[in-house]
């Protein structure tokens, strides 16, 4: 067995015993001593030698094998990803993986499963942690992936410190694509092997800190939960840490700029008090590198006066690339601060902060302008400060002074935000609600709600649960890329014709079930389809001429004889045709700062039932968006021609020079007249650097028309 005289003879032999020996007990105990001669006396020199190993490993980890040959081939593994080969790395990355979840699923489904040998077969992976983080620096995209992966699933509560610091030197690195997805497995790590509170409070600030770009909303409102959850002390921590990460920053670290505004605004008052910490010699601190940082140097932090703790933010919401909700989470944290510094004593200040609010009051954003007169009264409430507006006063009709009551509730609605139970947002994300992105969207399908019912004859829309990834929404992962991963609101866009509009969920109901048959109307003129006319009813009609869309009006002269389109000579002329009708612009979709339109034609007026769909791309960014694709799926009933874009990069919408994107779809609906044309769109792009991925549903067409 040492020997290789024929490697596909032996590759063979071992795949039979690896099917034998699965779930046979006696079988494997056989065939332990075979595995074990295989797995130590193959040369490794050459390929062929690898490739028996390799096939050696698979069937100790496919067989009833003892724990020993389980360390053994672990071992083996641990030597493959020495080799200078990528490819034998890549298997070796991707065997390992497999072992660790078999392992999980194994100790979940039997809680007997953990015995000595599980352990010893743990620790074993455990001694090749170093080659495996070393496979992160490695040139090859693909085994940086794999490690990656690997990585996630050796975390324990032992290593965690230090496999996270790993993470995050590797989330400096990565590309940007990327970070979304990472951010979102530190996350998880920190919240299920986190050994302290400062800690995980450190490590999401780091995280925020490198990558708050890109870091979804699910991981920045954790981050803020996690903070409020934490001690008074812990929260004077964070909040100081924050106040200069964001002076540190240049502003392009949107999920740092989030929560760090958050956490001045709900602890402002701990800013104005110095802040020193030494850490026990059992804790690490991470610094921005993701490095342990010395146990004995001590953490301090110096009393800021209110003026300079509104001049950062100020800072941060005058730059000309502020997104919009980094401003309208200043605007609550300037009104929050009105609060926290009326003790203060400093009125210069408190004025500012009410200058601030009021900035917005005519704002071309509704948001900020609305909570800008709210915010604005409510300061003015907390002061007993009465403002009116006509004869009645905001708070309550009538003259005279602002109650006490009103006073006090101005004052607590401005207090400390409750804390929020952690079980709830766990729950919430087991749920699927916990995914990133964005929840804005017009035309979207929430695809969390509308499950796709098994086919029962033909009856499914083209088998949409493989096109766009399988399964419904709540088994599937966050946004990789954000996932988001997140809630996605449904328009309800529904045909005008109808007797009563109908939701996107009847709509799609309508689509995934057989279609029901309607009576055909009696044919009206001769076969030719009026293209100016409406639907055909359902109940007879006269017979109707013929009319050529090419041709002018007819007209009938004293005889009642049709002209033919001919001026006659002794009269006037024929009157001029009716101008053709103008295309129909519906609404696809916006996401993420891309809107989407279709203009709807139609290219042969004698065949209705065909239209030209012209996808027309807005960007709404500051920045170009880069690799656009665009995916769609229609029903059974529609036949379907895409063309690909003029372009996959989007400029930005309104700058001279910027050449509009658009992306061609030929449709047929071969029932039009019983059944409306509907699309389910799936979206991908880039945009400042995060991949965003979206998936809307286009039900707006005309009934009838299209």
């Amino acid at each position: 067995a040492g020997g290789v005289s024929d490697v596909f003879l032996q590759t063979h032999v071992l795949t039979l015993l690896r099917l034998l020996g699965a779930g046979n007990e006696a079988a494997s105990e056989e065939m332990n001593d075979v595995l074990a001669q295989v797995a130590t006396n193959t040369e490794t020199s050459k390929n062929s030698g690898n490739a028996i190993l390799y096939e050696c490993v698979q069937t100790i980890m496919g067989v009833e094998s003892d724990d020993g040959l389980r360390v053994l081939a672990v071992n083996i593994l641990g030597r493959f990803l020495l080799n200078r080969d990528n490819n034998i790395r890549y298997v070796a990355l991707n065997t390992l993986s497999k072992c660790v979840m078999e392992e999980k699923r194994a100790v979940q489904n039997d809680t007997l499963a953990m015995t000595d040998g599980a352990h010893n077969a743990a620790s074993a992976l455990q001694k090749h942690r170093n080659t495996i983080v070393d496979c992160l620096k490695d040139p090859d995209v693909s085994i940086r992936q794999r490690a990656l992966e690997l990585i996630y699933h050796l975390v324990n509560s032992d290593n965690v410190e230090t496999l996270t610091a790993e993470l995050l030197n590797y989330l400096v690195l990565c590309p940007r694509e990327n970070r979304s997805d990472i951010c979102t497995r530190i996350l998880r790590v920190v919240e299920k092997y986190s050994p302290n509170d400062r800690w995980r409070v450190d490590t999401l600030i780091t995280m925020l800190t490198i990558a708050g770009r890109e870091s979804a909303r699910a991981v920045q409102s954790a981050s803020i939960i996690y903070i409020s959850r934490t001690t008074e002390d812990l929260r004077a921590y964070a909040t100081h840490k924050l106040l200069k990460a964001i002076r540190d920053d240049d502003g392009t670290q949107k999920g740092l700029l989030v929560v760090g505004i958050w956490c001045i605004g709900e602890y402002g008052d701990l800013l104005m008090k110095p802040y020193n910490y030494t850490p026990s010699s059992s804790t690490g601190v991470a610094d921005l590198t993701g490095a342990m940082g010395s146990s004995s140097s001590s953490v301090s932090f110096a009393a800021n006066d209110a003026a300079s703790i509104v001049a950062t933010i100020e800072e941060v919401i005058d730059r000309h690339m502020c997104p919009e909700e980094v401003k309208q989470h200043s605007l609550t944290a300037f009104t929050k601060l009105s609060e926290r510094f009326a003790n203060s004593g400093d009125s210069v200040t408190l004025s500012k902060l009410q200058e601030l609010v009021q900035k917005n009051s005519k704002s071309h954003v509704l948001e900020l302008q609305l909570r800008s007169c709210e915010y604005d009264a409510l300061i003015n409430a907390m002061k007993g400060v009465k403002v009116s507006s006509g004869d009645d006063d905001i708070f309550g009709a009538g003259g005279g002074e602002l109650s006490a009551g009103v006073v006090t509730a101005a004052k607590e609605a401005l207090a400390r935000m409750p804390v929020v139970d952690i079980s709830v947002m766990q729950k919430q994300r087991t749920s699927g609600y916990g995914r990133g992105g964005d929840d804005d969207s017009v035309g979207g399908l929430d695809t969390k709600k509308i499950a796709v019912p098994e086919s029962n004859g033909g009856g499914d829309l083209l088998d949409l649960e493989d096109i766009f990834g399988g399964g419904d929404a709540s088994s599937s992962q966050p946004m990789q890329a954000s996932t988001s991963q997140n809630a996605i609101v449904s328009n309800g866009i529904s045909a005008a014709a109808e007797p009563a509009p109908a939701s996107d969920m009847d709509l799609l109901s309508d689509i995934f079930s057989a279609p029901t048959p309607v009576p055909a109307a009696p044919s009206m003129n001769g076969g030719a389809h009026d293209p100016f006319g409406a639907v055909a009813p359902s109940q007879p009609q006269p017979p109707a001429a013929p009319i050529d869309a090419f041709a002018p009006t007819p007209m009938t002269n004293g005889n009642g004889m049709m002209n033919g389109g001919m001026d006659d000579i002794l009269g006037a002329p024929a009157p001029v045709a009716p101008p053709a009708p103008e295309n129909i612009i519906v609404p696809a979709c916006s996401h993420g700062g891309l809107f989407i339109e279709f203009e709807c034609t139609k290219p042969e007026p004698m065949d209705t039932q065909k239209s030209t769909l012209v996808a027309k791309f807005k960007n709404t960014n500051n920045a170009p968006i880069h690799g656009l694709n665009l995916q769609c799926a229609v029903p059974k009933y529609v036949i379907m021609e895409m063309t690909p874009p003029t372009s996959t990069t989007v400029p930005v919408s309104g700058v001279n020079g910027a050449s509009e994107v658009t992306q061609t779809i030929t449709v047929t609906n071969k029932k039009l007249g019983e059944k409306n044309l509907m699309l389910k769109l799936k979206l991908g792009f880039t945009a400042n650097g995060a991949k965003v991925d979206h998936m809307a549903t286009v039900s707006g067409f005309p009934a009838g028309q299209f």
